[in-house]
């Protein structure tokens, strides 16, 4: 009876595995089915300077002197009529930012650049909260939005301002470049994941005309859009997400341009990582609760709905990834090894179902933006092993999204010029190490019983483990080291209490901002 339903509960596992990687390669169909349109030259209304319609640039910041000053450098350098453009610098700092980029926009003001510091006190909402209160006095009909750590290029506004022709446009979302896509594996894996969400999934969603995301920066919406929706709301972790969603029930569409890339910064230590994948995994369970009825009892087609299902729910994969490593030791020692026909008709189509779509996803990823198809292939085994390793942690975010709504909005610290400014403190890797020794455990077990098919995933995941119970315990251990040696590291989410103030514009009381 034991061995039956540690079978059900395996096959049910890799079943459920196998079926988030099958909706992988069933985007990458997409994309071959919908080249035509993807491969197009976009369709942009040409725009004459006195036709251009208003824009306000939003830069949301907490904590940022490492970047500010060459993101606030960057967005001034845009290519657009002084008159028809405003930068909007949303700042909830608790630390030096403060007076390093009121100072910086006062700079920009006297060369007759339209720039506004607004600063919070009160972080009630974190950064929906602040863009809400920048909405509200906001000059522009457009907005761009862009997180510190991006580097927005001088023609990003007039390359897509002219969608907004459309009214039935909402949003506009461009793809994210890398700066430091090759400091390290971390890094080079992390881009290949990025590329794989811009390259394949939304690339695939727009060709398709099905329901795609604003990825939090690097896009701009249409203010009423925005408004008419709902509204920033602050609910969930991934305000991006949610409202997005939200715009498009309201029956507006969105565009995707892969062909206009905004340079960012990749986190170069797992911690920080760990940091914001779990509240990317937090907050879109958090988006599945709250809209995910709504979507499909919607007026939209069956395509529609199949495909937001996927997308709001890929997070469930770490849980079953956690629990596969948990049965993986006992279904080698229980099952007898099958036979190569066996092998052939069982093995083969699962494990083709989830590595297999991962090597044809991610090596579209690549061949989108000209580069060799075979660095995908050899960065594979290294995504499998840090996703492995990041599944226990991403887990508990996945639990956490189903149990409440909302949350604290821990940022990624920045590096930009001033390396280890900004630390991300977590706990001790325990569960990475306990599921390392388990792994190791089904690597010896897979040998000895003939399980030679299962081998080299049992190995993945014990380097998966190993890899980040290793990188998360070096780093806090030095951090623990140098806390006790000087000064404890600035905090990158302090809290802070009180109203806001503004600058680069008629003061008049605006009070407590509130989401």
């Amino acid at each position: 009876m034991l061995s039956l339903l540690l079978c059900v509960l395996y096959f049910g596992v890799l079943l459920g595995l196998s079926a988030y990687g099958l909706h992988r390669l069933h985007l990458v169909i997409l994309c071959r089915l919908h080249r035509a349109k993807l491969s197009r030259a976009p369709e942009v209304a040409a725009l004459t300077d006195r036709d251009l319609p208003a824009v306000t640039i939003q830069l949301p910041l907490f904590n940022e002197s490492t970047v500010a000053a060459r993101l606030l450098d960057a967005v001034a350098r845009m290519d657009y009529p002084a008159d028809k453009l405003e930068i909007q610098v949303l700042d909830d700092s608790t630390d030096e930012t403060q007076g390093l980029v009121r100072a910086h926009v006062e700079r920009l003001r006297a060369q007759g650049i339209d720039a506004v510091y607004l600063h919070r006190t009160n972080r009630v909402g974190y950064k929906a909260g602040a863009l809400d209160a920048g909405l509200k006095v906001a000059k522009g009909e457009l907005v761009a939005i862009f997180d510190a750590d991006f580097i927005p290029q001088p023609g990003f506004v007039r390359a897509i301002v002219g969608h907004f022709e459309d009214p039935s446009i909402g949003m506009v979302q461009t793809r994210w470049g890398h700066l430091n896509r090759d400091v390290s594996i971390l890094t080079k894996v992390q881009a290949l994941m990025l590329d794989g969400h811009h390259l394949v999934e939304n690339r695939a969603r727009f060709g398709a005309d099905l329901l795609f995301n604003f990825s939090g920066t690097g896009g701009m919406w249409r203010k009423d859009a925005i408004l008419k929706a709902g509204g920033w709301q602050h609910d969930t972790l991934t305000e991006d997400l949610d409202l997005s969603y939200r715009a498009q029930l309201a029956g507006y569409r969105f565009i995707y341009r892969e062909d206009v890339v905004s340079p960012a910064e990749l986190p170069e230590d797992i911690s920080a990582l760990r940091a914001q994948q779990y509240r990317w995994a937090k907050g879109t369970v958090q988006t599945a609760r709250k809209l995910m009825a709504r979507v499909l009892t919607a007026e939209l087609s069956r395509g529609q709905r199949f495909e937001a299902f996927f997308h709001l729910t890929p997070h469930f994969a770490y849980p079953l990834l956690v629990v596969l490593s948990v049965l993986l030791l006992p279904a080698l020692v229980l099952f007898p090894a099958a036979d190569t026909l066996t092998m052939l008709a069982i093995d083969l189509p699962l494990c083709t179902a989830t590595t297999g779509s991962l090597a044809a996803f991610y090596m579209l990823a690549e061949t989108a933006q000209g580069r060799s198809r075979w660095g995908a292939v050899a960065r594979l085994p290294m995504l499998i092993a840090l996703g492995t390793g990041l599944a226990p942690h991403l887990s508990k975010a996945v639990i956490e999204g189903l149990r409440s709504m909302a949350g604290e909005f821990v940022r990624t610290p920045k590096q930009g010029d001033n390396k280890g400014r900004y630390k991300v403190r977590t706990d001790l890797p325990i569960t990475e190490g306990l599921l390392a020794l388990l792994s190791c455990g089904a690597v010896v077990a897979s040998i000895e019983t003939g399980h030679y098919f299962a081998t080299p995933f049992a190995v993945l995941f014990a380097v998966g483990y190993l890899y980040v119970a290793f990188l998360v315990g070096q780093e806090q251990i030095a951090r623990g080291r140098e806390a006790t040696s000087s000064a404890p590291a600035v905090s990158s989410d302090a809290p802070v209490v009180g109203a806001w103030s503004r600058q680069g514009t008629k003061d008049r009381p605006l009070g407590d901002v509130a989401a």
